[in-house]
């Protein structure tokens, strides 16, 4: 695996259960804002995928507007809404999780100690953020 899908990895390794994320939200948190649908592609080739201790939890990984992915590659949208089911995630109607509800807010709960980055340590309770020599106003064309 490259860079890209190792940083993407260890983003989604700590969504919480019972929280999900979108891969927008992943996109940006390893600094990368524009590259959504890579996350997606590095989320195919997950080698380690379920809800186990050192597993890396893609179910957990929905479009912006809530929506499963139609096709889930470990099972199909029915076996990943079962997935998030089972962890308490609630939806709003059969194909769309309750962000509102259950949208990950990039904190971190286990106080790891290498960021997503490689950068420094991560505070328990402090967000997940680009690497700190990101330049977004470079990155989202504002120069």
């Amino acid at each position: 695996m490259g860079t890209f899908s190792e940083k993407v990895f260890a983003v989604v390794r700590r969504v919480p259960r019972g929280k999900v994320t979108t891969y927008g939200q992943v996109a940006r948190m390893i600094g990368s804002p524009r590259s959504a649908r890579y996350v997606g592609y590095a989320l195919r080739a997950n080698p380690e995928p379920g809800a186990d201790e050192g597993c890396t939890p893609c179910h957990r990984v929905v479009f912006k507007d809530g929506g499963l992915c139609k096709g889930f590659v470990f099972g199909g949208p029915d076996e990943q809404r079962a997935m998030l089911e089972e962890e308490g995630v609630a939806f709003v109607d059969a194909t769309h999780v309750d962000l509102e509800a259950c949208l990950w807010d990039g904190r971190c709960e286990d106080g790891a100690e290498s960021g997503p980055n490689g950068g420094a340590g991560v505070a328990e309770g402090e967000p997940l953020t680009p690497p700190p020599d990101f330049d977004w106003k470079r990155e989202l064309g504002e120069d």
